[in-house]
């Protein structure tokens, strides 16, 4: 993979002029190769990591891995039932996977019972999804690489015997 898109796969706030000099490239070169990532759509996006477990928010949704297994189709394999997964609005990341299941998604609600009522009323019911197994997320302790600290007080009463 090119240098230009390491140093921004790893922080997409690195100034142009800062990669210009750590690759050894000069500017408009850097601004070219990266006009042109976005072009083809090899960059298709920046985001931002942030550590929702420090942010103060009521409405905190809350994010579920489900594994699925489906039936792959006849000339489609399993992009076709994928796709139609993918397209629900609670779904925020799907892959093909290996192992003993096919897709494994990323879904979010604003609580477990709307995670839940996701599977239940509009997962598991497609034609050609043969069963599920959902894991809600309890902390995150690294994401995207990055390591999430945690400003928590250690609670716990020492116990002696």
């Amino acid at each position: 993979m090119d240098e230009i898109l390491e140093i921004l796969e790893k922080n997409a706030r690195v100034p142009l002029e800062d990669i210009a000099k750590m690759t050894g490239r000069k500017i408009g070169a850097v601004k070219k190769a990266v006009a042109k990532y976005e072009k083809d759509g090899i960059i298709i996006g920046y985001k931002t990591v942030i550590n929702k477990e420090l942010v103060k928010d009521d409405n905190a949704a809350v994010r579920a891995l489900i594994e699925v297994n489906i039936a792959p189709q006849k000339d489609v394999g399993f992009d076709k039932l994928s796709e139609r997964i993918y397209s629900f609005p609670e779904v925020s990341s799907c892959y093909l996977v290996s192992g003993t299941f096919d897709l494994l998604l990323i879904v979010e609600g604003k609580d477990m019972h709307t995670a839940a009522k996701f599977v239940a009323e509009k997962l598991s019911p497609l034609e050609g999804v043969k069963g599920t197994v959902t894991h809600f997320l309890l902390r995150k302790y690294k994401e995207n690489g990055v390591v999430l600290k945690y400003k928590e007080e250690n609670k716990r009463i020492a116990i002696s015997y």
